[in-house]
């Protein structure tokens, strides 16, 4: 692949917006209840309602930055976003009462931008054969900044549920300051296009899969796998607190855990797989293996058993970069950034309805009125949903 610098630039970037996601994700369970004042159950829904109104303004969003990437540039609308994703993260450490925090999420929605912006310029720079590779080492860079994010998390909640947040704000702005020196713009006079709000807004977005039949089939697939996979974001510092008793420390190293698989199957295993099955059977193996590791997740009850199922978790996620790899090759050069941007509105949209259903269904079943005890029970129905998906995805045409 071309272009090395600004691959590297591009992975520092995803590598430390994933590290200020993670180092925040650790604290969250106590820091709900210390400004709520209620228990586990409630603040897992509330960590719900947290994560629906981040999502709903991404999914407002996300077409608009998309759209303004492919007239303005990936570069303006990664580093304003980053600058003011840093001052979020200070407004939440300051914050005293749940609806400051409600408040920075939705700031936190609008800017995160990251990582559509650097999918899209990920496709700027590579050939149609390398964009599942491409996309992989995005992919790659998120999981490294999960190892590094929840581990730094855990520790940093020893010194309070606050200084995860102080850290993240640096991090945010740091990685702004190096995308301003290094970062090169790619969107030039032959991939530039106007700007219209007709494809910025979320609902034309959407409207726009009634003109893409070849990729309507895809899309549902696309958003029932992100309906599902939210699952894991939306529950996971709650479930090992109440499955496993963790406290902030284990949970930022499962969630590394989690994080150092993640990061070595789509920077090792991605590329190999798709050269030896194909990018149709690469999602199709990995749909499956999201299946049976769901059911896995839903009906464990031992934490040596978590750790052992978290490779099979993140052994899943080969399909996701062949997935998007069909799908940015079924669209023109210069619409690569409008495809990106629906792709997040689906995520958004996918991440505004999961989590509240997600964090319902924990609350119910770990509680004590519950008709049985289960808080994997979100697993399953996770499971279910990427069972639709692989049917789906088995009745589209092939893609080439």
């Amino acid at each position: 692949m071309t272009h090395r610098l600004p691959v590297l630039v591009i992975m520092a970037t995803v590598v430390l917006d994933a590290m200020g996601i993670g180092l925040i994700l650790p604290v969250m369970p106590d820091l709900i209840q210390e400004v709520t004042g209620g228990d586990l159950g409630a603040a897992a829904i509330w960590g719900g309602i947290l994560s629906t109104v981040f999502a709903f303004m991404q999914f407002l969003c996300g077409p608009l930055l998309g759209n303004l990437s492919d007239r303005f540039g990936r570069r303006p609308v990664l580093l304003v976003s980053l600058v003011v994703m840093s001052a979020d993260y200070v407004l939440l450490a300051l914050a005293q009462n749940i609806w400051i925090l409600v408040f920075g999420r939705i700031v936190a929605g609008i800017t995160a931008a990251t990582y559509a912006t650097a999918m899209a310029y990920m496709a700027d720079i590579s050939k149609p054969e390398e964009k599942a590779r491409a996309f992989g080492l995005v992919g790659a860079g998120i999981g490294i900044g999960f190892v590094l994010g929840p581990a730094m998390g855990g520790i940093l909640a020893q010194f309070g549920t606050r200084a995860p947040f102080w850290a993240a704000a640096a991090l945010a702005g740091g990685n702004a300051l190096l995308g301003w020196f290094v970062l090169k713009e790619t969107v030039t006079a032959t991939n530039r296009r106007l700007f219209q709000w007709r494809r910025a807004n979320p609902l034309g977005a959407l409207a726009a899969v009634n003109h893409l039949p070849a990729m309507t089939k895809l899309l549902v697939v696309f958003f029932l796998y992100q309906v599902a996979s939210a699952v894991y974001p939306a529950i996971w510092a709650y479930f090992v607190t109440e499955r496993f008793a963790f406290d902030e420390s284990m949970i930022g190293l499962s969630l590394s855990a989690y994080g150092l698989s993640y990061a070595i199957v789509q920077a090792a295993l991605i590329a190999p797989t798709v050269t030896w099955l194909g990018n149709r059977y690469t999602v199709i193996l990995g749909l499956t293996l999201e299946v049976v590791a769901l059911i896995y997740l839903g009906v464990i009850s031992s934490s040596l058993l978590l750790f052992i199922g978290i490779p099979v978790a993140a052994l899943a996620s080969v399909g996701m970069p062949a997935l998007k790899a069909i799908m940015s090759r079924r669209v023109a050069d210069d619409a690569q950034g409008e495809l990106q941007g629906l792709s997040s509105s689906l995520t958004s949209l996918a991440h505004i309805l999961s989590p509240l259903v997600m964090t319902q269904c924990f609350a119910y079943f770990s509680a004590d009125h519950a008709i049985f005890y289960l808080p994997g029970a979100p697993f399953l129905l996770a499971a279910v949903l990427m069972v639709l998906s692989l049917l789906v995805f088995l009745k589209s045409r092939r893609g080439t």
